[in-house]
């Protein structure tokens, strides 16, 4: 090979050094909130304008609905004005075709050729196009990947651990990793407590093999980073959703979020702390599930147990290389059971549902969730997003709307909100949380429908300050010492920001003057229609 002359390899050097200076950095995306799609499910092609609301699609088939990269672009704008503006898409490359005992690979996780794409979601030059449309919308792209394993329908030998291909035995139809030597031997994992079983050995069974990627190989290694250096350039991504984290060894995951050049966030499914603050040295962020195994039960009956929600947060904040501001925090995803399909009372969804906009990561909301969706355990929760008719008046659209927009405020007025860790307070009663990230106060309840009080004696405001719910747009008056005695007849969560916060935001409930004082805070009609929609209905399907 011959070597580049001293010029150009300068002029590499040069656009090396622009395009990572342009990239979106990890302190970007923390000022951003995402918005999940699985692309499949979100949004049809030139059907009825984009609104194909009669276009049926059973989960229960496990089958393509017919969600496509175009039909995503026909609704950014919907996904914008709830005030997201960064949009995780399932992933993009081509997975195993037909049906299998479990269905098809429509979600986008059965990889069978990671040089094309899934042709299912559309054409290459469609996903450059959606690319594009975020970004004219200052709208960040986030692609799921997935390297652990692959999939082919070929047959498995268990006997000789091989496929059993036409020709050739140790072949496989799998791009680009055709030969068994590319693969950990097989070995199905039996024991999830023992780490290297994990790494090495095979998700799946006998009939639907996920082959396991050997990830220490160093030519596969090198394969997997080239790639996807071609896809972070090739398509503009902002920033990857690493799938599977802890089946593949952490040192893999340094070396290839280093390579890729952009913010990576990576799945580790485990309700432990400490194995997750790891995986938090070798990549910018982690999805906060160890604080999900524990906001779920908190929040689902009111014998949850709050304290222990905290516990978890606090030790994340402690445990993980960035505390827990680079986590994302969600309610609801893919993988798991809607939580208004676990819970039936409004008040308790309608707590749950505000934590990720509270919390110190970065939010994330799964598609459908606006919509009060509730979906059971997968593929229940796959639901087609066309059916809702993007409705933007919804309760929880509303809410989002209002939760994204108060988060950007306090990041305005507070130059250290992203960078101040939550702080759980004393509240004197019981069934309460309150949770102080100045200048914001959220208090939360898991008391169900029914009156809950909080008695917040800290000096957070000044003494008699006008405080805004941003929720409903309601006025309260701090108390003679700043701190905060409120009462939710219903068991709603409130979130409170100073009137003065947010006197040059007319789109968050109407301005305050200069000074401070309360001119007049009229609640505009489709404020008031949330308003009675979340006392009397919210969140009950």
């Amino acid at each position: 090979m011959s070597e580049r002359p001293f010029s150009h390899s300068l002029i590499l050097i040069a656009l090396s050094f622009c395009l990572t200076s342009l990239a979106a950095t990890p302190d970007d995306w923390r000022t951003r909130s995402i918005y999940q799609i699985i692309t499949d499910r979100f949004a049809l092609a030139d059907e009825d304008n984009g609104i194909a609301s009669t276009v049926s699609c059973d989960t229960g088939a496990r089958d393509y609905c017919g969600g496509s990269w175009k039909g995503a672009i026909d609704h950014l704008d919907y996904i914008k004005q709830m005030g997201f503006d960064a949009v995780w898409i399932s992933p993009i490359y081509s997975n195993i075709e037909g049906m299998t005992p479990y269905g098809a690979g429509y979600h986008g996780y059965w990889p069978q050729d990671i040089y094309s794409v899934n042709q299912h979601f559309g054409s290459a030059n469609d996903l450059k196009n959606l690319s594009s449309a975020l970004h004219e919308r200052d709208m960040f792209l986030m692609i799921d990947i997935v390297v652990n394993h692959m999939l082919t329908t070929l047959p498995l030998n268990v006997t000789s651990s091989s496929f059993e291909a036409p020709q050739n035995s140790s072949a496989t139809d799998i791009t680009p990793f055709a030969d068994m030597d590319d693969l950990h031997p097989l070995c199905f994992i039996e024991d999830y407590s023992n780490q290297t079983e994990v790494e090495q050995c095979w998700l799946g069974d006998a009939t639907l093999p996920y082959a396991d990627v050997d990830t220490e190989n160093p030519n596969v290694v090198g394969t997997l980073n080239h790639w996807i250096q071609d896809v972070v350039s090739n398509f503009s991504v902002d920033g990857l959703r690493l799938s599977t984290v802890k089946f593949v060894s952490p040192q893999f995951w340094q070396d290839f979020t280093r390579e890729a050049g952009v913010f990576a966030i990576g799945e580790v499914m485990s309700n432990d702390t400490n194995y997750t603050s790891s995986y938090t040295q070798v990549m910018n962020a982690v999805l906060d599930y160890p604080t999900w195994y524990a906001l779920v039960p908190a929040f689902k009956s009111p014998e949850g147990n709050l304290s222990a929600l905290a516990t978890v947060v606090t030790q994340s904040q402690q445990l993980y290389s960035c505390g827990a501001f680079m986590t994302g925090s969600f309610l609801d995803n893919h993988d798991q059971a809607r939580f208004k399909h676990l819970v039936s009372d409004a008040a308790l969804v309608a707590n749950a549902a505000v934590w990720p906009f509270i919390h110190d990561g970065i939010p994330i909301i799964y598609n459908g969730q606006e919509q009060g969706l509730s979906g059971g355990y997968p593929p229940a929760n796959h639901e087609a997003i066309w059916t809702t008719r993007y409705n933007n008046e919804s309760a929880e659209y509303l809410a989002f709307k209002n939760l994204n927009r108060a988060r950007k405020i306090a990041m305005y007025a507070n130059t250290y909100f992203l960078t101040t860790p939550m702080e759980f307070l004393e509240t004197n009663t019981n069934n309460t949380l309150a949770i102080w990230k100045p200048p914001m106060l959220t208090l939360l309840t898991n008391a169900g429908s029914t009156s809950a009080r909080w008695n917040v004696t800290h000096k957070l405001f000044r003494p008699h300050q006008h405080i805004v719910d941003v929720l409903t747009c309601d006025v309260h008056v701090a108390d003679e010492r700043g701190g905060v005695t409120m009462e939710s007849p219903a068991g709603l969560p409130k979130v409170f920001m100073p009137a003065t916060a947010l006197k040059n935001s007319p789109d968050l409930c109407p301005a305050s003057d200069s000074s401070g004082e309360l001119v007049t805070r009229r609640i505009s009609s489709w404020m008031a229609a949330y308003v009675v929609t979340c006392i009397l209905f919210m969140w009950i399907a």
